[in-house]
């Protein structure tokens, strides 16, 4: 059973989506620990309901960047983790800290990457005027948003959509690959080498296994 601590900065809904296919023996991997750079989020309150232990870090403590991801990779170490999860972490990272967890670090980014990194992503779909949309789980490099990806998945672009709109179908998928992708991982079938992602011994292409 890999050891998972999960990273975030809101409701948690992904973190959420996890520990449940962890109880649920779809992922071969226990959440030890979810830790918030913002207290009294309700990710928090999600973790603390089923027992996980919490901690918080709060950025505004430090003063630099790289002070801040120095101790939040004390106390992440601290848990012993197999793997980091970034499940709605609103931070970037240092290349220090990526360097750290090199292979055993996933995110997962509210577009079809490489499009629209960074933030505010729905809208920028809709602003461009896009018909699909969708939602990437890839490995943590030092370049935002920019590690290889592992799983995509595609939503519907329609005319009436708001950006409210687009995120809910986004998160109902977010909420089935992530899991799946995590899982992969904790049975050894998923890793990271100098070729890109790696599933079952096969480099997987530029859009991950949504391309196959």
């Amino acid at each position: 059973m890999k050891r998972i601590v999960v990273l975030i900065s809101g409701s948690g809904t992904n973190m959420q989506a996890i520990v449940e296919a962890c109880k649920a023996h779809r992922i071969a991997g226990e959440v030890v620990a979810v830790i918030s750079n913002k207290a009294g989020v309700g990710g928090l309150g999600k973790a603390q309901a089923v027992g996980i232990e919490t901690a918080v870090l709060s950025h505004k403590d430090f003063a630099t960047r790289e002070a801040y991801d120095a101790e939040l990779l004390k106390l992440i170490d601290g848990y012993q983790p197999d793997l980091v999860v970034l499940a709605g972490f609103m931070r970037i990272l240092t290349p220090e800290f990526t360097r750290h967890y090199h292979g055993r670090m996933l995110n997962i980014h509210p577009s079809l990457l490489p499009k629209y990194k960074g933030i505010n992503t729905h809208q920028r779909a809709l602003d461009a005027g896009d018909t699909e949309h969708g939602v990437s789980v890839h490995f943590v490099t030092e370049e935002l948003d920019g590690g290889p990806v592992i799983l995509q998945a595609t939503v519907p672009i329609f005319p009436e959509d708001t950006a409210s709109d687009l995120q809910q179908r986004v998160h109902t998928q977010e909420h089935a690959i992530y899991p799946l992708v995590v899982n992969w991982f904790c049975t050894d079938r998923l890793r990271l080498t100098a070729d890109g992602a790696e599933l079952d011994g096969e480099v997987l292409g530029s859009a991950g296994y949504a391309a196959e």
